[in-house]
């Protein structure tokens, strides 16, 4: 049997597009001669749709495309993740379920047994967890069907906890007992930098351990925060993989099921963990305007490292002819800043214009003036100028219809290190997952082929240059200390004892974990953060904001 791993875009409850697309896959499956084509979880509305799952009207949609989908299987079996109805009186609402659609109508449904109920995942929300456990036959063969969530049972719990297991209950283990000839795994599995290892290592070991060929099939694209990377693949029973798909991209790919087992499998070429960053922060902006409707971005360039790798990768994401930037300097601009932001400008042939803004801050001290009479200058005047700035951002936004993108990296939001309503304004936070020690890497990556970054805006000391010769350093501690101490606080959930006794200067600690936790309520206004990691701020890390701990 021939099956097409069919790894497609979706956009959340865009039903027409999404059954398009599905039905459209279908249609060549069955002209190669396709016995079997797989879809990923949720495929017909969109993963995550959060409380539109609430909404009657919205899942009687899914069941309409589920439907229209059916009608064209005929000749052929199609795999397809969907919600379904939950047919008993108590419970939740809705079952996650993956359908069997063959000869025109519904064959069958299979649950999702193990529901994630951590960091961006909020399952039990919605759906009833599965209890029963029955193969699917598809031409002669027997099937082990799940769901995502359903193979990573053995996963440790990812808190300072460190449990051995999240889940009580195997779906393989119970599967396997039924003498399946093959699995196959639907899934809605977001990107992060270490998840596609764990991933691939995951589905690799169940082959292996089971002894059985697995199909994995991935969602692909972005939605919003979350950006999945697909990187679907066939494995046979030793665990090698025979045929995968490409990262970040839509792709479809097949495999003869009959001889999976006789196929010497192959080891895909690993990209760098910087690359699979930069890809993703691509693939992130890229779906996030498409999704949405838009097409332009603008941004203030000030010649630092931040502003310049997230013009770079809208640029990337969107065409040099969809950007158009501000240059914003005051008087405690650099003209090495202005320069080189003009020529970063000018090596990705972006439209620029340079508007200063001493004069409008001259305005604002002269009517506040009276106000601030006895009040030495400090932060306030630093601010006064990142929000002069936002509101040029904005007003060119909101007159050509630009999305403005924000580039504060993840070290600076951790800390507070920006201005509400100033350098904080944004539609979409670009960097707000990565580290500054990454941005580094990521400017260093951006120019791996040709000087597009300034060489010196990558070794300049960082500087918001909001007064004379500002220093990043003069507020904060280095980045390469601060960064590790900020990880291991927030994505290891260290306390801050664990962290000293790791070596770390305890002043520093104490200060780090302090500014992190104050400024709780800056990050809750900012603008949606493109996740990387395995611990973002925004949807994945709840804090309350009122708070003394």
């Amino acid at each position: 049997m021939k099956v097409v791993l069919a790894q497609l875009n979706y956009h959340i409850g865009n039903f027409e597009s999404n059954s398009g697309k599905i039905i459209s896959t279908i249609e060549k499956a069955k002209k190669e001669g396709a016995g079997l084509v797989v879809f990923s979880e949720l495929a017909v509305c969109g993963y995550p749709s959060y409380d539109f799952l609430e909404r009657k009207e919205f899942i009687e949609k899914c069941n309409e495309s589920i439907d229209n989908i059916a009608k064209s299987c005929v000749g052929i079996t199609a795999i397809v993740g969907a919600p379904e109805i939950n047919p008993e009186p108590l419970g939740k609402n809705l079952y996650n379920a993956a359908y069997v659609l063959s000869n025109g109508s519904i064959q069958q449904i299979v649950r999702k047994t193990l529901l994630p109920n951590y960091d961006v995942f909020d399952e039990y929300r919605y759906f009833q967890p599965n209890n029963q456990f029955e193969l699917v036959e598809i031409n002669g063969k027997k099937v082990a069907l799940t769901i995502c969530e359903d193979i990573w049972e053995d996963q440790p719990v990812a808190n300072a906890f460190a449990r051995d297991k999240l889940y009580t209950i195997s779906p393989m283990d119970e599967l396997i007992k039924q003498g399946p000839d093959f699995a196959i795994n639907i899934a809605a599995s977001p990107f992060s930098y270490t998840q596609v290892d764990v991933r691939q290592n995951i589905v690799r070991n169940k082959a292996k351990k089971y002894q059985i060929p697995f199909i994995y099939v991935n969602q692909v694209g972005a939605n919003t925060e979350l950006i999945f990377d697909g990187n679907s693949m066939a494995v046979n029973s030793k665990g090698e993989i025979i045929q995968s798909t490409q990262a970040f991209d839509e792709d479809v790919v097949s495999i003869e099921m009959d001889t999976i087992d006789q196929t010497a499998g192959t080891e895909p070429e690993k990209k760098e963990t910087i690359g699979l960053i930069h890809d993703a922060l691509v693939c992130g902006i890229r779906d996030y305007f498409a999704k949405m409707g838009f097409t332009k971005a603008t941004l203030g360039l000030s010649g630092g490292i931040d502003s310049a790798v997230t013009v770079a990768l809208a640029e990337k994401a969107l065409g040099k002819e969809n950007i158009r930037v501000l240059l914003l300097p005051s008087q405690y601009s650099s003209q090495h800043s202005i320069k080189d932001a003009v020529d970063l400008a000018n090596n990705l042939d972006i439209e620029y214009n340079i508007v200063p803004i001493k004069e409008i801050f001259d305005t604002y001290n002269f009517i506040m003036g009276p106000l601030f009479e006895g009040k030495e200058e400090d932060v306030t005047e630093e601010n006064m100028q990142a929000r002069i700035r936002g509101t040029l951002l904005m007003a060119l936004s909101n007159k050509f219809g630009h999305i403005l993108l924000n580039t504060s990296n993840k070290s600076e939001a951790a800390v507070g290190y920006g201005t509400l309503y100033g350098d904080m304004n944004g539609g979409l936070s670009v960097l707000g997952d990565v580290y500054k020690t990454d941005v580094f890497k990521l400017a260093r990556y951006i120019n791996r082929d040709r000087e597009i970054i300034p060489e010196n805006t990558i070794i300049k000391p960082p500087s918001a240059e909001l007064r004379p010769d500002q220093k990043d350093s003069d507020s904060l501690p280095d980045y390469d200390v601060l960064d590790a101490i900020l990880f291991k606080y927030i994505e290891k959930h260290e306390s801050p004892a664990d962290i000293i006794n790791d070596g770390f200067d305890e002043a520093t600690v104490k200060k780090a974990v302090r500014l992190v936790n104050m400024n709780e309520y800056k990050r809750f206004q900012t603008a949606p953060t493109l996740r990387v990691s395995g611990k973002a701020f925004g949807m994945g890390r709840r804090m309350p904001l009122v708070a003394k701990y």
